[in-house]
C-alpha cells in the first residue's frame, strides 16, 4: 500500500524522509504507475459505468443505498490493491499473472452490479473471495512481516464471508449483510498493524489521481449516452458542453494550483504511522466520497442531456446538484488535511449547487446545469483573488480555511 505521483521525478536529495524510513528507501527513485496498473484501471473503468447506469435506472433512495453500499465495498479492494501495487510492483511475470486473475475477478464483479440485488448477488461474492484472496497471497511475499498480512488477510475474509452469504438472499436481507461488510471496512484499519505497511507517497497519490480521472472519464461518457441519438439541436449542444464545463470544474478542484503534487510534499514529509493513517481517512474514505460525488453527478447528467430544454425530476435534479456537492465538500475537507486553502469558496459553491435543485424540477435541465457552472466559476475567481491577496507561492504555503 503506498504512493505519489511517480512523473515528478523528484530527487532524492529533495525528498523529506519519513520518520521511520530505512536508508534505502529514503534513496529510492520515483515510483511509477505500470501500464498494467493502468490497463486494470480500464476494468474500473466498466465498474464506474455499471454503478453510474443502475444509479440513473433506480434514482429513489432504496437504489442510491444499494449504490452507496456496492461502491463501498468494491472500492475497499479496489484501493487494497493500490496499497499492494506501491509494496510489490507487478515487474515480475508471476506478479503480472495474479494481477490478471485479479482484474477477471473484478470484471466478473461488475458485470453482477445492475442485478447484484435481484441475483447476481452470488457471482459478486464469490468474484469477490478471488481478489481478496489474490490481494492475500501478494501481500503474504511481499516482504512485509507476515503477522500483520494475515490479520489483514483475515479481517478481509471476514468482510467477503458477509459479502459471500449476503448474496444468496436478495432485498433487504442482502442489504443488511452488505451493509455490515461496509461498517467492518471503518474498524479493519484500526485493528491492524497499519505501520507494517510502508506506504510510498509519490506512487500512491498519482495512482488515486489517475482513479479520480476515470471517474471524470464516466462522466463525459454519461453525457453521450444521455444525447443518444437525438437531433444536435442548440439546447442539447449547450447542455452538453456545460456538463463537460462541470467535470473541467470538478477536474480543476481536484488537481487544480497542483494540489495533487501538493499533497503528495505532504504525505511524503510525514512519519511512517501518520502517513498511514493520513492515506486511510483521505485516499480511502475520503476518495470514497469523491467518487460517489462523480457517479452522483454522471447519473444526473444523464438526464440532463436527454431531455436540456424541459424540467426534470426530483430525483434527477438532486443527483445532478448533490454530485457536486458532495464531491466539492469532501474535497475541501481532503485540501483541509492537507493545509491547502482557501477552501470557504468552494463550500460557497457547494451550497449553492444544493439550491440549484428547484432550477431542475421548474425551470429546465438547461437551467440547473447552467446556475452550477456560474457557480463554480465564481467559486475560483474568489479563490483566486484570495490567493492573490494572500500572496501564495509555495506548496503548502496557504493555510486551510
Amino acid at each position: 500500500m503506498t504512493a505519489s505521483k511517480a512523473h515528478l521525478n523528484v530527487p532524492a536529495a529533495t525528498r523529506v524522509p519519513a520518520a521511520t524510513d530505512t536508508p534505502e528507501s529514503a534513496a529510492e527513485t520515483a515510483l511509477r504507475a505500470t501500464p498494467l496498473e493502468l490497463f486494470l484501471d480500464l476494468v474500473f473503468v466498466f465498474t464506474v459505468t455499471q454503478l453510474t447506469g443502475s444509479l440513473a435506472h433506480h434514482l429513489t433512495p432504496g437504489g442510491l443505498t444499494q449504490v452507496l453500499v456496492m461502491l463501498a465495498v468494491i472500492w475497499w479492494m479496489y484501493d487494497a490493491f493500490i496499497w499492494l501495487t506501491n509494496a510489490v510492483p507487478p515487474r515480475t511475470h508471476g506478479r503480472r499473472g495474479l494481477l490478471l486473475l485479479a482484474m477477471a475477478g473484478f470484471l466478473v464483479i461488475s458485470l453482477s452490479v445492475p442485478h447484484a440485488f435481484e441475483g447476481s448477488g452470488v457471482a459478486f461474492g464469490w468474484a469477490y473471495l478471488l481478489v481478496v484472496a489474490v490481494h492475500t497471497g501478494m501481500f503474504a511475499v511481499s516482504g512485509v512481516a507476515l503477522g500483520p498480512v494475515l490479520r489483514m488477510g483475515g479481517l478481509n475474509l471476514l468482510n467477503t464471508a458477509l459479502v459471500v452469504v449476503g448474496g444468496y438472499f436478495t432485498g433487504s436481507v442482502q442489504l443488511a449483510f452488505w451493509a455490515a461488510a461496509f461498517a467492518l471496512q471503518f474498524a479493519i484499519p484500526r485493528l491492524v498493524d497499519l505501520p507494517s505497511f510502508q506506504l510510498r507517497a509519490d506512487h500512491f497519490v498519482e495512482r488515486h489521481g489517475l482513479v479520480v480521472i476515470i471517474a471524470f472519464g464516466e462522466s463525459v461518457i454519461a453525457i453521450g449516452v444521455g444525447a443518444g441519438t437525438a437531433d444536435l439541436t442548440a439546447p442539447l449542444v449547450a447542455v452538453a458542453l456545460l456538463s463537460l464545463a462541470v467535470c473541467v470544474g470538478l477536474w480543476w478542484a481536484y488537481f487544480g494550483h497542483d494540489d495533487d503534487t501538493r499533497a503528495e510534499h505532504h504525505m511524503a514529509a510525514l512519519p511512517s504511522e501518520r502517513r498511514n493513517q493520513v492515506a486511510v481517512s483521505v485516499y480511502n474514505l475520503g476518495h470514497y466520497g469523491l467518487l460517489l460525488g462523480v457517479l452522483l453527478f454522471a447519473a444526473g447528467v444523464k438526464s440532463a442531456v436527454a431531455h436540456p430544454g424541459a424540467p426534470i425530476t426530483a430525483g434527477q435534479a438532486a443527483a445532478l446538484a448533490g454530485g457536486v456537492t458532495v464531491f466539492l465538500a469532501v474535497n475541501a475537507a481532503v485540501r483541509r488535511t492537507f493545509a491547502l486553502g482557501p477552501n470557504l469558496p468552494r463550500l460557497a459553491a457547494a451550497a449553492l449547487a444544493t439550491a440549484t435543485v428547484p432550477l431542475g424540477t421548474r425551470v429546465s435541465a438547461l437551467a440547473q446545469v447552467a446556475v452550477i457552472v456560474l457557480a463554480l466559476g465564481a467559486a475560483f475567481g474568489w479563490e483566486r483573488r484570495e490567493r492573490d491577496s494572500r500572496g501564495d507561492r509555495q506548496p503548502g504555503s496557504v493555510g486551510a480555511r
